[in-house]
């Protein structure tokens, strides 16, 4: 019995100590999801709040053949999913970045350091651009690597509908990368090269093949 278990199993028994210990091993990827999805601090730390909740509420139904961490991030998109439907939110300029410091491990990992190292304000003003369904798949699968399946299971949906949803994402983003007015904030670009050469992330997911 791994450690993960036995805080689950102390936990569902009462146990809040062991549900502290859930809370810290997966507040960083809660928050990130939350921040991707919902574009700024305050909200992404109300929703990773909200999610310990319900977790917490729900843990007596969490079913132990399941990954822990899978079901987790079911909880956050669904909740991220019922914000952006309930409200139309007007996104500002993504001008702060989440706090890593406090809400992830204090050790760098590549996630963090692709986010760091690539324009980070671009990367979430054009998720920003995206539907909540379509920004949902993309997250949970290059940001947190799912396959089709598990994204399928996690977002109650189809296989084939998630390839969907991820194959108009890629489209809507290219025509974000390649509109003028996000080409002229960057430096003139590669003529061999149709993308700038900001925003590399986001360029690997268009270029990505669509299976």
């Amino acid at each position: 019995m791994n450690a993960e278990h036995t805080w689950i199993v102390q936990a569902q028994r009462g146990d809040q100590q062991a549900f502290a210990k859930l809370v810290e091993a997966y507040q960083g990827p809660v928050y990130n999801l939350a921040y991707r999805m919902l574009g700024n601090a305050d909200d992404a730390a109300d929703a990773a709040q909200e999610t310990f909740l319900r977790a917490y509420a729900h843990l007596a139904s969490y079913d132990p053949k399941r990954k822990f961490s899978s079901w987790l991030l079911t909880i956050a998109s669904n909740y991220c999913i019922d914000q952006l439907r309930r409200r139309r939110i007007n996104w500002v300029s993504v001008e702060e970045l989440p706090p890593w410091e406090t809400l992830r491990a204090r050790t760098p990992d590549p996630e963090e350091s692709a986010i760091r190292g690539s324009d980070a304000n671009e990367i979430q003003e054009m998720l920003n651009t995206l539907p909540p369904d379509y920004r949902l798949a993309v997250v949970l699968r290059y940001w947190y690597d799912y396959s089709y399946q598990d994204i399928a299971a996690m977002t109650n949906s189809t296989v084939s509908a998630v390839k969907s949803r991820l194959h108009r994402a890629r489209r809507m983003l290219a025509e974000v990368i390649t509109a003028t007015p996000y080409r002229e904030r960057h430096e003139p670009p590669d003529t061999e090269n149709p993308y700038p050469q900001k925003g590399a992330l986001m360029q690997c997911i268009v270029q990505m093949p669509a299976s």
